[in-house]
């Protein structure tokens, strides 16, 4: 998302206020996810991550929608990431579960926070993938969906972190790693949202909603942790032999190879710097 105005002569400079709203909210909630977790309000603190994903998600389509980009905007938009969706989600856990591990719990935080700033760096430099239907490695907002996904769930029903401190260190530290893989995952950029559907179409969405307001912590966390496998599953199933360039690096003659071909996909163009 970019959002700064300035006017090419260069005789007046300023930043759009709507869309930076968005990206304030977002940053606050994560704000408030860190120190509600430290009030021990876990739940609070994992559902104020799921806000901040919303405005996440609203910042870029409204700067795009009413030509409010800017560099300034895509680089507001990466600080506040790193702190809603790499910081608090790991500061939370580590209050919830990781804090009784000690130094292996730390450490397990400060890899998902690590994989998260190495993932917004190179999503904001377009190294790898330039195809905008696949994201290169786990979005730093779904990994934080997972591990606050977990607070969640855990909070919710009754569970003490110190006894899942275990589960909770090793998903925490997958998350983390994920997001700096080769992986691909799907964007859903490719969906026609505009487009007209079919009633059934209207009528699952309906379905989904219910079933996602029946017991939100669970299938919330249900979803993006199968959303993470999908990313693995996808490579594995896709290439013609799996190297080492397919799950890390940044060999550009391989990390890209991940049609349904099998061929090397080199569209050279840059995309938005938003949707991560």
């Amino acid at each position: 998302m970019s959002n700064d105005s300035s006017n090419t002569n260069g005789k007046s400079r300023g930043i759009y206020l709507l869309p930076n709203l968005f990206t304030t909210a977002g940053l606050f909630s994560g704000f408030y996810a860190i120190v509600a977790s430290m009030n021990e309000r876990f739940v609070e603190a994992a559902v104020a991550i799921f806000i901040a994903m919303i405005f996440d998600g609203l910042d870029g389509r409204v700067a795009r929608m009413t030509n409010t980009e800017s560099d300034f905007g895509a680089e507001f938009d990466s600080m506040a990431d790193i702190v809603s969706f790499g910081m608090a989600p790991a500061l939370v856990m580590y209050n919830y579960a990781l804090a009784d591990l000690g130094k292996l719990g730390w450490l397990a935080a400060f890899i998902f926070v690590a994989g998260g700033a190495l993932r917004l760096a190179r999503f904001n430099t377009n190294l790898g993938s330039s195809d905008k239907r696949y994201f290169q490695g786990l979005a730093i907002p779904s990994a934080a969906a997972i591990v606050s996904g977990l607070v969640w769930v855990g909070s919710e029903y009754g569970i003490e972190g110190a006894d899942i401190g275990g589960i909770a260190a090793v998903i925490t530290i997958c998350a983390g790693l994920l997001m700096v893989t080769n992986f691909r995952y799907h964007s859903f950029k490719d969906v026609d949202w505009k487009g007209k559907v079919s009633f059934l179409v209207i009528l699952v969405i309906v379905l989904a909603f219910v079933v996602v307001a029946t017991q939100p912590s669970l299938v919330l966390f249900s979803i993006f942790f199968l959303y993470a496998l999908s990313g693995p599953i996808f490579t594995i199933k896709n290439v013609k032999k799996l190297k080492l360039e397919h799950v890390v690096g940044d060999d550009d003659d391989d990390d890209a190879d991940f049609n349904q071909d099998g061929d090397t996909d080199k569209k050279a163009a840059k995309e938005e710097k938003k949707d991560d």
